[in-house]
């Protein structure tokens, strides 16, 4: 199934996302990821929502969103027309044996150590799905105590600009 990516420019108040979250829970959509953030305007959020389905159930989301209110404009981003980005915190479990190791994946994946103790390093990694999940996947032997991730960011490359106009 693919995953789709939308951006959306939202009046910024309070119940904007519970209703955008509300229409897809009616609908039975599940939302894969969603990103709020206030814009360059402090009255317009954008929220990116990343989807699964196929070309009708994009479709659908697209037109029950539209309905809403709130909602003052929306975008399908293509893949290779977008620039997506992720930020994971994650804390492994080391040692004086395991430390350097741990730091050289890190380093490896342009992620930085930002906390360290006598039992844990904490790494930032910021990067597409596949760069953090391959992070993930090389730090997993060492012990994943936990993990954060902000949920998908995104924005068209070049000049086109997603506005309150369109």
């Amino acid at each position: 199934m693919k995953t789709n990516v939308l951006s959306v420019l939202v009046e910024n108040r309070a119940g904007t996302l519970s209703r955008v979250a509300g229409l897809f829970s009616r609908r039975g959509f599940n939302i894969d990821s969603l990103t709020v953030g206030e814009t360059e305007d402090k009255d317009i959020s954008r929220m990116t929502i990343a989807v699964s389905g196929d070309d009708s159930v994009l479709e659908q989301i697209v037109k029950q969103l539209g309905k809403l209110v709130d909602v003052i404009s929306i975008r399908k981003l293509d893949d290779d027309a977008c620039i997506k980005r992720e930020i994971l915190l994650v804390k492994i479990k080391s040692d004086e044996k395991t430390r350097s190791a741990i730091v050289q994946v890190a380093a490896i994946f342009r992620s930085r150590v930002i906390d360290i103790s006598s039992s844990t390093i904490t790494i930032e990694a910021t990067g597409g799905f596949d760069k953090l999940n391959g992070l993930l996947q090389m730090l997993r032997p060492y012990g994943i105590l936990e993990l954060a991730r902000t949920g998908l960011v995104a924005l068209e490359r070049g000049a086109r600009v997603l506005s309150k106009d369109e």
